[in-house]
């Protein structure tokens, strides 16, 4: 009853699960502040209680005594300091952020915002005002000739402030490095899958390719969404335990991020009878959200590392576009060792129970340097550098990964017209796809491609 008395704003968290409200919290800005402006009204509390209540200026010696006139002086004077460094440092967090949207990508906000660093920091100087302000408030209106714990801890909580602003200045300027954005940005898809991905799939996923089910097609029964939004999150774990006890096989329709409008079929129930399956359970499994989260997106996390590619060719940044084409390759190594592709996930009875849309190596692939690829174009000196990151993946990957790379390499090459590009670029180019070659067991194929670069040369290259 009472969340109708609420704000829009606050009533959106109590609407969403748990792990929805945990996420979209952390990427807030004002919940770290009201955390420590908590504790600060504690700690004035305590100041209060100590000076006007337990009078500790009667224990302590003379020297971390002082008047009341001194203390206001005191205290008025660093509301003032405590005020200019809470407010420089907004001014500093406005230009980094307006830094960002401009040169790389409007999604790494978020990235920034939600970083611990920086809701510490605004916490502390947010914290640090309202203590101070707080014991200039009540000191002002006591009797009390002599205080102690309330000078002595404004000081102490104004170092601190002073302290925590040179840590952010030196936090924003190390953060806003291209290679610490890009491995940062890294680093969070992978905490997602060792995190989020391998508990909620992998743990689910058949190990057999091709597992022995029947899908009965005149007992499909479609369920269509109640809303237009991103699919955000699925409980699949709920899922397959609700699919067991009706005995069904649930098929999504979509993948986690894509695009679902109201009306559209969502999930089809095979083996379903209408009048025995409460399909409203099933898709109250199915968040569905006005954007796209992090929570069980992998591929969002590539888009952000692509748009960063793709904003630095657009600035004439070819290094920011090759570090970020190597924390891409790096993402990609991660993905293979740590998640299978089975589009089959199975009970404790090792019953398929839910069937995904399928998402392979394939698709990660042109996730990452598919569209970084698109818009460098006739750069061939970034065209160059995912050559030669495929070629180093193909080091490390099993076999049954050789041939997508290669195909995507030699795809890559196709696209190039051989009558504008330079004869070193030519050269270095050619020299990876060779490497690349060599390693996935396509030197015939490479010999098609170098005598299409060098018609009048020998062919066995």
């Amino acid at each position: 009853m009472f969340k109708k008395f609420l704000p829009n704003d606050v009533q959106k968290y109590l609407l969403m699960s748990k792990r929805q409200r945990a996420h979209e919290i952390q990427l807030t800005i004002w919940f770290m502040p009201f955390l420590y402006i908590c504790l600060s009204l504690l700690l004035v509390a305590c100041t209060l209680f100590l000076d006007l209540k337990v009078e500790l200026s009667h224990y302590v010696p003379k020297l971390f005594s002082m008047n009341a006139s001194v203390t206001r002086t005191l205290v008025s004077t660093l509301i003032g300091g405590v005020l200019t460094l809470s407010a420089f440092t907004l001014n500093s967090l406005l230009v980094v952020l307006t830094t960002f949207s401009g040169q790389f990508s409007p999604r790494m906000l978020l990235n920034f915002i939600s970083d611990k660093k920086t809701q510490h920091a605004l916490g502390i100087f947010n914290g640090s005002f309202v203590f101070v302000l707080f014991i200039f408030l009540f000191i002002g209106s006591s009797k009390k000739e002599m205080f102690t714990a309330a000078p002595v801890l404004t000081v102490i909580v104004a170092f601190i402030a002073a302290i925590t602003f040179i840590f952010f200045i030196n936090h924003a300027s190390t953060w806003m490095q291209v290679h610490n954005i890009t491995y940062n940005m890294k680093k969070v898809s992978e905490v997602m899958i060792n995190q989020t991905l391998k508990k909620d799939l992998e743990c689910h996923r058949t190990k057999d390719d091709h597992p022995q089910f029947d899908l009965d097609e005149s007992k499909c029964l479609n369920v269509k969404a109640k809303a237009s939004g991103y699919v955000q999150i699925i409980d699949f774990h709920s899922m397959i335990e609700k699919a067991r006890e009706d005995g069904i096989i649930v098929r999504l329709h979509f993948k986690i991020g894509d695009f679902v409008l109201c009306g559209n079929d969502i999930i089809c129930l095979y083996g379903a009878d209408e009048k025995k399956v409460d399909m409203e359970k099933y898709l109250a499994l199915i968040e569905i959200g006005h954007k796209e989260t992090e929570i069980q997106d992998l591929q969002m996390g590539m888009h952000k590392l692509a748009e960063v590619a793709i904003k630095s060719l657009g600035n004439d940044d070819p290094k920011t576009a090759s570090n970020t084409i190597h924390q891409i390759t790096d993402l990609m190594l991660t993905i293979n060792h740590h998640l299978s592709f089975s589009p089959y996930l199975i009970d404790d009875d090792e019953d398929v129970r839910v069937i995904l849309e399928i998402e392979d190596f394939d698709y990660y692939l042109y996730r990452g340097f598919g569209y970084v690829r698109h818009y460098a174009r006739g750069n061939h000196l970034i065209i160059t550098d995912i050559v030669k990151a495929l070629s180093r993946l193909s080091e490390t990957l099993p076999r049954e990964r050789h041939q997508c790379l290669w195909d995507f390499a030699a795809n890559t090459i196709d696209h190039i017209e051989e009558s504008v590009i330079y004869e070193l670029d030519k050269t270095f180019l050619l020299t990876e796809l060779k490497i690349l070659a060599k390693i996935t067991g396509h030197t015939d194929e490479y010999q098609h491609i170098h005598h299409r670069f060098y018609p009048d040369a020998n062919r066995n290259v």
